[in-house]
């Protein structure tokens, strides 16, 4: 089951004055535009963790952040990066995730090139486990892609985690419309700009699923404007002699 809510918001952040008092930072594990994220170790216990530091924005409010948090806060699968605790200072907002080491689904698929059925089922059941939970919990993802897909260990057979619910939705009535998603993977209802429903995450499986099979996209061109239009169209191919071994079933 999914964890309760709680009501009132500044009760399950920690104010700090200072993060390090906490945590020891051991190494930089990524950044972008907004965040960085450390592997560090908690003092009070040993415990390992990946902690993801957010700039607060001056100029509004972190309804993106805030949003994330509450459906990270609502959820508890053995398929989802789990949110552990959350710390705030006058400058930042501090996320205790779960560490997860073994890189991500994109890499993997770079480095072996395509997956065999067999292999490609294993993560893809993974993934539609922990999306149907979502669903269940009136939760729709709305960014899933190999970037997402994270590998719990760097052995062969890892679990797969799905990570980043920045964009995520908990319905309301079942049905969206905001646009949104990465290019290659949204799903033609969105970019149609038409009411959509959780639907829109089978859709990037789909995608997914494809690209472990091949090694390369369903959907691809020059333009972000043509590629919309063949996503919109539906129009894709089993293209050989790439999927010439792959089974009926698997197509």
């Amino acid at each position: 089951m999914g964890r309760k809510e709680e009501d009132d918001s500044s009760s399950w952040k920690k104010q700090t004055s200072n993060i390090r008092k906490t945590f020891i930072f051991m190494e930089a594990l990524g950044s972008g535009a907004f965040s960085e994220v450390f592997l560090v170790k908690q003092k009070s216990t040993g415990k390992l963790f990946a902690l993801k530091c957010i700039k607060k924005s001056p100029l509004s409010r972190d309804s993106s952040l805030e949003n994330e948090i509450a459906v990270l806060k609502k959820i508890k699968h053995e398929n989802i990066v789990t949110l552990e605790d959350i710390y705030e200072s006058t400058t930042h907002f501090y996320l205790v995730m779960q560490l997860v080491s073994g890189g991500e689904l994109f890499d993997r698929i770079l480095e072996r090139g395509v997956y065999t059925e067999k292999d490609a089922s294993l993560v893809i059941h993974q993934v539609l486990t922990a999306v149907k939970y979502l669903h269940e919990n009136g939760i729709v993802h709305r960014d899933l892609k190999p970037e997402n897909l994270l590998y719990l260990t760097p052995e062969e057979n890892s679990k797969i985690m799905i990570t980043d619910f920045g964009l995520s939705k908990m319905e309301q009535n079942g049905i969206m419309s905001t646009a949104c998603g990465t290019p290659g993977y949204v799903a033609p209802e969105v970019l149609a700009q038409k009411p959509y429903s959780k639907a829109v995450d089978c859709w990037s499986i789909g995608v997914i699923t494809y690209i472990l099979l091949c090694g390369y996209p369903p959907f691809y061109e020059e333009t972000e404007s043509k590629l919309f239009e063949k996503i919109k169209e539906g129009y894709y191919e089993f293209e050989s002699p790439f999927w010439d071994d792959i089974s009926e079933s698997g197509k």
